[in-house]
């Protein structure tokens, strides 16, 4: 008898039947002498729609809610239909005795596989694969160690469970709200919360009212010294006045040192990478969207077999990885790595509880790089941007302390305090593989000007009680700043840490947030902030995240306690305790179905009403309705303001045309059957004109800029004439 393999994606099928020595190509399968592998493209199977219980469900109406099946159906996705067909008649061979699920190691991957065999009614015996990289090394060792697949009846438990409640709050809410107010009105208990985020945020920033303040400095023995309060040590003040009298008194006076305070320091690396904290940094770096570092981040471990998996919350390996650690350094010593990798092998590897806990690492380990040697040419510049984030980090935890001498220097001049800050390097440490760079997260500012900040300097050697004329008095002023609105990298660690922002003080629900790791998952937040984005509830400027009038209208219509991050904290840890056997799944839904129905009858209740505040004069081609006028993530568009009408049409988009005045990317805006691109400097030009000037020059905009762009539009619905005119752009 021969074992199926089921897989998730075809890519790492291949991987596992090359390893597995299966060769005999199928319909959808790969055969050898002990093993078939078969795989799905995602999700084949999903919750059937509320028309699927009943025809009545096909009308949005308010009467019929809530909806609540009594018994749950499954369907087979259309678009992946011919593949599940494969993948069910390999699971029904009368030479395949059992099943070995190897799709991702995950509360979803589980999901995936499980569905597929309920839904064909497939009772083989099942095995699991678990493993955190796709290397050939990875894959032998998995399946010298399968596990009996009813170890993880409990995670697939878990996750059902969240399909299933996350089906009812959200469709029965979406539904309810759409049809009172007649607007395409979506929310569920983890994007409503994350939306309540980003409009608290924006209130504060209007709510702020910034104020005045002022400080000084002055160079006395070649050294920048700095005013100190002399009861809080704050460098700043708000009264002028004050400041002003400090400036008087100084001149012609003396500073006398008080103080010179020389101390060791050291600071160790940053930890290794999990998923949120490697989306962060990609935005703070490249401007990278938390979906596109995912994306990058899945070719990387299932294409590349670079790094590991990547959909982790962990920033820890375990102990068992740490023999393979010099194994892994091998495989990264090539280009820019080889300065800093050879030291590290000539040694003995040197770990701490710093990255290496057991007790921190759940399904998966955080994400470092394979044992498979990395092939830089082979990777795209976005995916060598990531994969040198990722070994980066690998490598620099391996390295020593960076440490430094501080010293502080204290003085009076005029009854007033001043000091006076130097650092010395003793060690690069760590920082040498990153050039020594700055780590301070900007986000985390405050809203203090340098100026006012204490700077550290080159200090000459003083003695205590050394005096110094006075020179060079310079008063600074300032403003207050408003918090920053959210960029993807600052909203994704709102997400992860949201407590600041519940309005509850109960320490038990914000200790519950803080175990369950916040609003979503690491694999589930990226998708959440495109959700809002292409709901049209927030969009872009720049690089900053605003609230629409839309978004802010919902957030008045939906009940309070689904804008709460209470919500999912609780969710999160019955579903915790489901997939750990501790708590049962049937209390779970049934605790949810009352939560639905009180949900409906709330948003019956309620007042209020919606108002389309983006409505133009141009007509919908299909029905005739006013279109609304609204912004993509990367776009500007026109949409149906009739939700069962759905037309949709872009009329200017960010293209990947750089403006041959200030070099930045142009819009391309479509008026009619012309196509004009626009630069916010004020350049214009045809398209037409584009093309002949890209003839000539034969630089500028790539062929492959070209096709990404394209596929980028088919993604976003965009109409076919406008992306026919850009294909159609020829380049040397």
């Amino acid at each position: 008898m021969k074992s199926l393999v089921l897989a998730e994606k075809p890519s790492v099928a291949r991987d596992i039947a090359r390893v597995l020595n299966c060769r005999k190509n199928l319909s959808g399968a790969i055969e050898g002498n002990q093993y078939v592998v078969t795989w799905a493209l995602g999700h084949l199977v999903t919750l059937a729609d509320p028309e699927e219980y009943d025809k009545k469900f096909k009308e949005w109406n308010m009467s019929y809610l809530p909806m609540i099946p009594k018994k749950w159906e499954l369907i087979v996705i259309k678009q992946t239909a011919k593949q599940y067909g494969s993948v069910k008649s390999q699971l029904f061979r009368k030479d395949i005795g059992d099943i070995i699920i190897a799709t991702d190691a995950g509360r979803e991957g589980e999901l995936v596989a499980r569905w597929i065999l309920e839904k064909a009614n497939c009772h083989k015996p099942v095995r699991r694969l678990w493993i955190s990289s796709v290397t050939d090394k990875a894959i032998r060792e998995g399946f010298s160690r399968l596990k009996d697949g009813r170890e993880y009846l409990d995670l697939y438990h878990a996750a059902r469970s969240r399909a299933e409640a996350d089906w009812l709050v959200g469709i029965n809410a979406t539904r309810a709200l759409t049809c009172k107010h007649n607007a395409q009105l979506s929310c569920g208990r983890v994007q409503t919360p994350t939306l309540a985020i980003i409009a608290r945020r924006e209130e504060e920033i209007r709510a702020f009212c910034p104020e005045e303040y002022y400080g000084l400095t002055c160079t006395a023995g070649s050294v920048k010294w700095t005013w100190q309060h002399s009861k809080n040590g704050s460098a700043r003040s708000f009264r002028k006045d004050f400041i002003t009298d400090v400036h008087t008194s100084l001149k012609g006076q003396s500073l006398t040192v008080t103080e010179v305070q020389k101390s060791a320091k050291k600071t160790f690396s940053p930890g290794l990478y999990d998923l949120t904290e490697l989306q962060r940094d990609a935005n703070r770096r490249f401007g990278f969207s938390a979906k596109e570092t995912l994306n990058i981040m899945q070719r990387l471990y299932e294409n590349h077999k670079a790094l590991t998996y990547p959909r982790t919350d962990s920033r820890y390996i375990g102990t068992d990885i740490v023999p393979t650690i010099k194994e892994r350094l091998k495989a990264c010593n090539t280009g820019p790595y080889k300065k800093f990798i050879p030291q590290l092998l000539k040694a003995p590897i040197k770990t701490g509880k710093s990255f290496v806990d057991d007790k921190k690492v759940n399904d998966h380990h955080a994400i470092i790089p394979t044992e498979e040697p990395a092939l830089l040419e082979h990777l795209s510049s976005e995916e060598r941007k990531i994969y040198d984030l990722v070994v980066r980090r690998f490598i620099s935890v391996l390295y020593p302390a960076f440490e430094y001498e501080q010293t502080t220097l204290k003085g009076t001049a005029a009854g007033h305090c001043f000091t006076a800050k130097g650092k010395r390097v003793t060690a690069s440490g760590w920082k040498e593989v990153w050039g020594m760079e700055d780590f301070e997260d900007a986000e985390e500012d405050d809203d203090v000007s340098s100026i006012f900040r204490t700077a550290d300097q080159s200090l000459p050697a003083l003695r205590k009680e050394e005096v110094l004329p006075v020179s060079n008095i310079t008063i600074h002023t300032g403003k207050t700043k408003p918090p920053a609105r959210f960029t993807e990298a600052s909203l994704l660690t709102a997400m992860e840490n949201p407590v600041r922002y519940m309005e509850s003080d109960d320490a038990k629900a914000k200790k519950t947030l803080g175990e369950t790791g916040g609003l979503g998952t690491v694999a589930t937040r990226a998708d959440i902030i495109e959700k809002l984005f292409h709901s049209f509830l927030i969009e872009k400027k720049g690089n900053e995240i605003l609230i629409t009038s839309k978004g802010k209208q919902l957030l008045t219509l939906v009940p309070e306690d689904l804008k709460k991050p209470e919500l999912t904290a609780k969710w999160e840890m019955q579903l915790a305790g489901i997939a750990k056997g501790s708590h049962k799944e049937a209390e779970f839904l049934k605790e949810i179905e009352g939560y639905t129905s009180a949900l409906i009858d709330e948003i019956r209740s309620t007042e209020g009403s919606f108002r389309h505040d983006n409505l133009t004069n141009t007509k919908c081609p299909r029905c005739g309705k006013r279109m609304l006028s609204v912004n993509g993530k990367n776009a500007r568009l026109l949409v149906c303001q009739d939700r069962e009408c759905g037309y949709r049409e872009t009329i200017a988009r960010l293209s990947n045309a750089r403006c041959p005045n200030c070099r930045k990317k142009m819009e391309l805006i479509k008026k009619g059957d012309d196509e004009t691109f626009v630069c916010q400097c004020g350049y214009k030009e045809k398209l037409s004109a584009f093309k002949t000037r890209r003839e000539k020059e034969g630089a500028g905009v790539t062929k492959k800029d070209v096709q990404k762009y394209l596929k980028n539009q088919k993604e976003e619905h965009v109409n076919t004439a406008f992306a026919e005119a850009l294909s159609g752009i020829k380049l040397q």
